[in-house]
């Protein structure tokens, strides 16, 4: 049987260890060292340094602490593990298969190839297991406050005396590159300002980064930085005392009022003679000759691949035995629970199915087509009218819920030491809100939880929101002041690149209606997607547009585009030109309309609140909109003109703004930039000649 390792080189030198493990604990924290050395070195790819040096805090946190059921990846009431620090995927795939989880020892042999489940980094709903999509350094830790944050915010809200029926913890595995970005830090403040007291960071303080020593670009007292930011924290010095890591990790379970960091000093690569405590072992394989020679000094036979020893496959599967004792336990609490307070018990079972309760949206405001209502003002209307039926929907903003008008009213705020709130108080802190509204969505019971920003702004939370995407997650992200609508901020507030880009995230749903009735109809829309959505939302007053045509612009909008109006000389026959518009610009294009169709031209104007959904419509829903054999259209929109071709084709005009913005009145921007209802007329004329 192998034993501790001892008189090892680290980056040529002679290291000595007096590990206090336990021969199994060995054996089954060399498995996961070697199954990790295996599959990096058959994929010629991959992190080998983590796992191996990560793999006694690891084993220790899962066998000892980690309330999971392999058997069941979605037991409601299970401990989280994110492994933030997702280029070491092969730690975490390596536990996943050895505890009993759906992933073969074939998959791990498939790491990084196509169709695997082992993919380079752990994707959300790709392995079961895995709780959310990490490799982008600092967001694996972000989302994990937000998944701390659901589960203070739902024990609150449905525990009762007696009856603790949500009382879980959120474990990250973070290291040196997540302690460097900036999103961890910002998520970080607000983990230990909100009192988060069950999320537990294991730190992998190996101290080298991919290019080399730490201490190259990162020389801060991470310590002293987590406890001014309100954390408790706890050092363990040696990365292979299992028994100084479980005893940390006790610690940090007893401190109820404070998040808690344990910086492991760990030896990256442990265990190979020529490449351990060296960037060398970081993001390559460790070459055939190194791994034989690693296996050697654990004892193993340098020749075998992919050996899993029945003793220790046997302690890893203990898991499942121990797991489903652990659910067996807690449906049975669950029962009492339901038993005694069974209207709660039905709000449970709608929130965790994912399902809507009844009369959702029975308060969806109206209006009056006489005034004018800036749509960001329309957007709280409806947020407040859905979330009185939802208690479990909460969100927030950036400092700014003044200006988004996203506040839920009559609830209360997050602060200090106060996590249990419905309006999530982020403070500016854009790109840490989005990774944390991802955790909300990604715990369960967090119905629609949204965030709010200026659009703007969106760029300091794009990464984000690309996982959100990326992981198909319900999330909402809520942009106000849209364009150069803005004005007097002038143009470093301005955005004009923006929705467009949001549109080229895949899997994001972009809407950005027109009026008020669309944005509510917009909102309603949202509920109902399995999918991220942003809704982006106007600064100023816009009309209200409907008329008497309320239900066909909420069916319309649900379908992503439609026919807003009408030339009434077309009757079935189709229209010579097609106006296209969304957003504020809807407004403008409405007074074109009416004025070529006063002239006698058979005109249409299409509203296109969402282009996702439209370009989800069967064929026929989208050439009765859009006639391929129209050529004559116009576009327009506050914002660039890339990507509207693919609606107006190689004849058509794209009205927009391919230029930053400038500082004034919105009135006078607008028409200094020729979005008027005269620019499109002379379009429509243009393209009419030709």
């Amino acid at each position: 049987m192998p034993t501790a390792l001892t008189n090892l080189k680290q980056g040529g030198k002679l290291l000595t260890t007096t590990p206090t493990t336990t021969d199994l604990q060995t054996l089954a924290i060399n498995t996961i060292r070697v199954l990790a050395m295996d599959a990096v070195q058959k994929a010629n790819s991959g992190h080998p340094g983590l796992p191996m040096g990560a793999a006694a805090m690891a084993y220790t946190l899962w066998t000892n602490h980690l309330r999971h059921h392999p058997a069941n990846p979605k037991w409601i009431n299970r401990d989280r593990f994110v492994l933030s620090a997702g280029h070491g995927s092969m730690l975490l795939y390596a536990l996943l298969h050895l505890t009993g989880y759906d992933v073969s020892l074939d998959e791990l042999k498939n790491f990084r190839q196509w169709g695997s489940k082992t993919p380079g980094h752990p994707e959300y709903r790709h392995t079961p297991g895995v709780e959310t999509t990490t490799g982008p350094l600092g967001q694996g830790g972000a989302t994990a406050v937000g998944m701390a944050l659901a589960e203070a915010f739902l024990a609150a809200h449905f525990n009762r005396d007696g009856h603790t029926v949500i009382d879980h913890y959120t474990y990250a595995l973070v290291s040196d590159g997540d302690m460097m970005e900036g999103v961890f830090i910002e998520a970080c403040a607000l983990a230990g300002h909100w009192g988060l007291g069950k999320l537990i960071f294991l730190y992998d303080d190996n101290q080298v980064t991919l290019d080399d020593k730490a201490s190259l670009t990162f020389t801060e007292d991470i310590s002293t930085r987590f406890q001014a930011q309100g954390w408790h924290t706890l050092s363990v010095a040696d990365g292979n005392d299992t028994a100084a890591i479980d005893a940390a990790i006790q610690e940090a379970k007893s401190v109820t009022d404070k998040p808690s960091m344990i910086a492991i000093r760990t030896i990256i690569g442990f265990g190979s003679p020529n490449k351990a405590g060296s960037s060398k072992a970081h993001g390559s394989p460790l070459g055939e000759d190194e791994v034989k020679l690693t296996k050697q000094a654990f004892g193993w036979n340098p020749d075998e691949k992919f050996v899993i020893p029945g003793k220790s496959l046997e302690h890893f599967r203990e898991a499942l035995e121990r797991g489903k004792q652990q659910e067996a336990a807690w449906n049975d609490t669950l029962s009492a629970w339901k038993a005694a307070y069974p209207d709660l018990a039905k709000e449970w079972d709608v929130v965790f199915s994912g399902n809507l309760p009844a009369g959702w949206d029975k308060d969806l405001p109206v209006y009056d087509p006489a005034k004018k209502v800036a749509t960001r003002v329309a957007g709280g209307d409806a947020l407040n009218a859905i979330a009185k039926h939802i208690p479990t929907m909460i969100g927030g903003d950036a400092d700014l819920a003044g200006s988004t008008r996203t506040l839920i009213k009559n609830a209360d705020h997050t602060a200090q030491g106060k996590s249990a709130a419905r309006n999530l108080r982020f403070g500016v802190r854009e790109h840490a809100m989005g990774a944390i509204t991802n955790g909300l969505a990604l715990h369960g019971g967090i119905v629609k939880p949204y965030s709010a920003t200026f659009l703007q702004f969106s760029d300091y939370m794009r990464g984000a929101i690309r996982l959100g995407a990326l992981m198909d997650i319900p999330a909402v992200y809520i942009f106000t002041h849209d364009s150069i609508g803005l004005g007097e901020d002038g143009p470093t507030h301005q955005p004009v690149e923006h929705v467009m880009s949001l549109r080229l995230i895949p899997n994001l749903y972009v809407f950005r209606p027109a009026d008020a009735i669309e944005t509510t109809a917009a909102w309603k829309t949202i509920m109902t997607l399995p999918h991220p959505a942003t809704i982006i939302l106007s600064r100023q007053d816009l009309p209200v547009l409907a008329g008497d045509n309320t239900e066909g612009i909420f069916e319309g909008v649900a379908r992503g585009a439609y026919i807003l109006a009408e030339s009434k000389k077309i009757k079935k026959g189709k229209p010579e030109l097609i106006l296209l518009a969304a957003g504020s610009e809807v407004s403008i294009a409405l007074e074109a309309f009416a004025a070529l169709d006063e002239a006698g031209v058979k005109v249409r104007l299409v509203s296109m609140p969402c282009w996702e959904l439209f370009d989800e419509q069967s064929e026929g829903y989208q050439q009765s909109v859009l006639p391929e054999d129209v050529a004559a259209r116009v576009s327009i929109e506050a914002g660039v003109t890339t990507g509207w071709q693919k609606y107006v084709g190689g004849y058509g005009i794209t009205i927009g703004v391919d230029q930053f913005g400038a500082s004034a009145p919105y009135e006078r921007i607008y028409a200094e930039y020729g979005l008027t209802a005269k620019a499109i007329i002379e379009a429509a004329d243009e393209v009419l000649e030709d």
